[in-house]
């Protein structure tokens, strides 16, 4: 077996651009498939059609290596193992759409000599039921990629999930070789159980931020602070700090769909998910929690100016699927509000969905005439913004719900704001800048 296997990758969106590209940094030729024509001929170029932090540079510096084509014979006249990264959108019914994933095992036929290695998120079950149908060779390697990060976490991982139908399947141990150079720990397992692992990952990082948020809830009432409460919850190292971060609700092209599609998966098998139940519900009312807080300081929100800093569902990505931000101009826009909408990257690519939300040039241009602003995504030029002075002059009213909790909240109530955070109370903040007022 060469050193540097050629590897073939269907699918030139997130997660297989990402895959391909870093591939190709590893020293592998990578030929990479899309059936979208425009794209091939943007990435032959070298233009990288999605924002994702060190992606385009790496794409750039293996255009030698990585070759991308609409043509599936191509593919697989260059590689024989073919990593499927083509989405699986959630059905009407909660299901997994699977019409991709049956396509490309269609083109590939019965062939011997290539294996299908499913980078996609799919049911439990999927990489049976094909083998059932086809005797193609088949990889279970699912993907643990976070937006915004997805190059180091491809070439720095926690761990590494292969799942093939026994220890000694050839194409398993290809796949285990490959990403032998990261030196990260290898799972080897069975492929129903590497689909499950994904699932269940995931599942469980939401079910963690549902939880810190039903804590937040509840420190709101009680005069707690929710960042001190996970703080101290963090350091216990069972527990872990990650995905302790009070907020406005999670979202993105993840955690929504593979917590609803193991729920559904659970429920399919005659299991009701109850646990799974409750935190897609309180990530659902989470996001319009917002809507009461702006009530408390506006009352009827008819007419009202209010600015969403943040469009997508979280910094350093322009992917706003399931984002907060338009589950809020929904609402907003619902209740009578004339919204302005500002994000550095991802605005323009929401703009047809935010309904009749102005799309502005800049935070200041957003914040200009609003009586109120709602920090919805962390971009760091958002806590940079003159708040005390440029910021203030221009809002109509010093409102501020900062829904990740990521503002100087005690610069602010001491510059006359009044503030929401997210499991934070007002009398808290308040009490902030009567302490910040006797220290002056």
């Amino acid at each position: 077996m060469p050193d540097r296997e050629p590897i073939g990758v269907i699918g030139a969106g997130w997660v297989g651009l990402v895959t391909a590209a870093c591939f190709a940094e590893l020293g592998h030729e990578v030929h990479c498939r899309d059936i979208v024509p425009e794209k091939v001929e943007a990435l032959r170029r070298g233009d990288v059609p999605i924002f994702e932090p060190g992606l385009a540079d790496l794409v750039e510096r293996n255009r030698e290596r990585l070759h991308f084509t609409t043509d599936m014979g191509e593919v697989m006249s260059g590689a024989e193992l073919l990593f499927c990264c083509v989405d699986t959108p959630p059905t009407y019914s909660g299901d997994a759409d699977l019409s991709r994933i049956e396509s490309v095992v269609r083109e590939l036929g019965e062939s011997h000599d290539h294996a299908i290695v499913m980078k996609s998120t799919v049911p439990v079950g999927t990489g049976r039921s094909i083998r059932r149908r086809r005797e193609t060779g088949y990889v279970a390697n699912p993907e643990f990629l976070q937006e915004g990060s997805a190059v180091h976490d491809f070439m720095h991982p926690d761990r590494v999930v292969v799942g093939s139908w026994d220890d000694s399947d050839e194409f398993g141990d290809r796949v285990v070789a490959l990403y032998e150079a990261l030196e990260a720990p290898i799972v080897r397992t069975d492929v129903a159980s590497a689909e499950m692992i994904k699932l269940a990952s995931n599942a469980f990082l939401a079910t963690k931020i549902s939880f810190i948020n039903e804590i937040a809830n509840v420190s709101e009432e009680l005069g707690a602070d929710v960042t001190e409460v996970a703080r101290g919850m963090g350091l216990d190292e069972r527990i872990g700090t990650q995905f302790l971060r009070a907020g406005i609700g999670y979202g993105g092209s993840c955690f929504p769909k593979d917590v609803s599609a193991l729920k559904q998966l659970a429920g399919n098998s005659g299991y009701h998910f109850q646990l799974l139940t409750a935190v897609i519900e309180v990530n659902e009312l989470q996001k319009r929690r917002t809507i009461g807080k702006l009530q408390k300081h506006l009352g009827s929100l008819v007419g009202k100016e209010i600015a969403l800093l943040g469009v997508a569902f979280k910094p350093n990505t322009d992917d706003v699927r399931e984002a907060t931000s338009l589950v809020l101009a929904a609402r907003l826009q619902s209740e009578g509000a004339h919204v302005r909408v500002y994000d550095p990257k991802a605005a323009g690519r929401a703009r047809e969905l935010l309904g009749s939300a102005q799309v502005t040039a800049s935070a200041l241009d957003a914040l200009t005439g609003a009586d109120a602003a709602v920090l919805v995504t962390e971009w760091p030029e958002f806590r940079e913004l003159d708040w005390a002075g440029e910021v203030k002059e221009r809002m109509a009213q010093p409102i501020v719900v900062d829904g990740r909790n990521f503002l100087d909240a005690e610069l602010l109530t001491a510059a006359g704001f009044r503030v929401e955070g997210i499991g934070r109370s007002s009398e808290r903040l308040s009490g902030s800048q009567e302490r910040v007022a006797r220290t002056s």
